[in-house]
């Protein structure tokens, strides 16, 4: 027997039930955009040394900014270590008069509890992504993708000292060179250069090139 919804609706109606609320969850691409200037996000990545050494490297992103800070490498990632850098984030934030509310990291064994205890003493939330979701933290995959193309992949890492050297060099690289699609092309530590105009001054353009590690990294900037 087929019943209406009218049916149903004037059912509930004379018994004094009200209709069920419409859903109000928030979905997690709304999350993001919304609170995308009180989010960081971290993660872990590893690489390898010539002698066959296995370092992990510590990240953590902007999500408004895009700006990425390199918390270390170390070939054993303890809690003291972790924990540590944790604090020294908590205290960069705090000398760049960056207001966090909320940190996105997966579900790795090597966070411990004092890490995310640190974070919530400095009044900053810790979301876990899901299992197997590493689309939950698209941005912090997306720029470990990049780095480990551009970098590890290209470059010969001796021990721990050049990897650090070099994941130094990038950092500046990607926070005062490159422009990022996600914030219209902009740099997280430089603001874009005033736009050429005249065309007579397009068709004497004076490009220089600077070379970063070697040749591995390139940038290229319209000298005044």
């Amino acid at each position: 027997m087929k019943v209406a919804a009218s049916t149903v609706w004037e059912i509930l109606q004379q018994a004094g039930i009200d209709p069920a609320p419409q859903p109000t969850s928030t979905t997690w691409a709304t999350f993001l955009r919304s609170q995308a200037q009180a989010i960081i996000a971290a993660d872990f990545f590893e690489t390898s040394t010539l002698a066959g050494a296995r370092l992990y490297v510590l990240a953590v992103t902007e999500h408004a900014t895009r700006r990425v800070r390199i918390l270390g490498a170390t070939a054993h990632p303890t809690a003291g270590w972790v924990a540590q850098a944790a604090r020294n984030l908590v205290m960069d934030l705090e000398d760049a008069g960056r207001a966090v509310k909320y940190l996105i990291r997966d579900r790795d064994g090597k966070y411990p509890t004092l890490f995310d205890a640190i974070l919530a003493d400095a009044d900053n939330t810790v979301v876990r992504s899901g299992v197997r979701t590493p689309r939950m933290n698209s941005i912090m995959e997306r720029w470990i993708h990049a780095c480990r193309h551009e970098l590890p992949d290209r470059t010969l890492i001796w021990n721990q000292t050049h990897l650090l050297h070099a994941l130094r060099e990038y950092e500046r690289h990607h926070n005062q060179h490159r422009p990022h699609r996600g914030i219209a092309n902009s740099r997280p530590l430089r603001p874009l250069p005033e736009p050429i105009t005249d065309p007579a001054a397009l068709a004497r353009l004076n490009v220089h090139r600077h070379d970063r590690l070697g040749g591995v990294l390139h940038e290229y900037e319209n000298a005044a």
